[in-house]
């Protein structure tokens, strides 16, 4: 039986509450991610939605994309979106050795860093491992670092080709409560459900008085 985990459990939370799955607040505020990015054509579409609709949002780059398309990495840090470490490579944190995984968080936080300090922002201190896997070992070293490690509270399954795009934007606007960490990405695998999705449930979370913001 395929189970998909959208809304991220309660005791999940509290088991793992060394990481960041939501953001409590009193300004119903929540908080739209995106994964795996930069790439051109993708993360510039969704850079105009945010852009149209007046809102920000953050980006879990992976340090490849940053390297091959720097030209879009420094559009959303001139926009005024926050950028988190995503790996270099996208690995795998379940089936890699915590020394590979450190030294590719490396790779990844070189590239983040040159960037920002050339268009005068602040390095940020977020990373999200790649499809939420990540040792404890892994973890405790990333964190010793200063970094939080953000994870999410709702899930959109724009990656996953077997799901219409109707149910890409269920999955979020159903799930979605304040303080919600909400995760879509913007990539190839995902651009059908995405470009579906995204703008209807910005328009949707809006009308019911959410605020958007940036993870800090």
């Amino acid at each position: 039986m395929n189970i998909r985990w959208i809304k991220t459990n309660r005791w999940i939370k509290t088991i793992f509450n060394n990481l960041v799955w939501d953001i409590p607040n009193s300004e119903n505020k929540i908080y739209l991610t995106f994964d795996d990015g930069p790439i051109p054509d993708v993360t510039e579409w969704v850079l105009d939605v945010l852009k149209s609709e007046n809102i920000k949002a953050t980006f879990f780059c992976i340090g490849d994309n940053i390297k091959k398309h720097p030209e879009v990495y420094k559009r959303i840090l001139k926009e005024g979106h926050q950028t988190g470490n995503h790996t270099f490579n996208h690995l795998n944190g379940w089936k890699t050795k915590t020394s590979h995984y450190a030294d590719n968080f490396k790779l990844c936080e070189t590239e983040h860093l040159k960037l920002p300090i050339a268009i005068g922002t602040e390095h940020s201190f977020l990373f999200r491992p790649p499809y939420g896997k990540i040792k404890p070992s892994q973890s405790k070293a990333i964190r010793q670092l200063g970094y939080k490690i953000i994870m999410w509270d709702v899930l959109s399954y724009d990656f996953d080709s077997t799901i219409s795009v109707e149910k890409c934007l269920e999955n979020v606007i159903s799930n979605t409560e304040q303080g919600s960490i909400i995760v879509f990405h913007d990539s190839l695998k995902a651009e059908k459900n995405l470009k579906y999705a995204l703008p209807k449930a910005i328009q949707i979370l809006k009308n019911k008085g959410f605020v958007f913001d940036v993870i800090k």
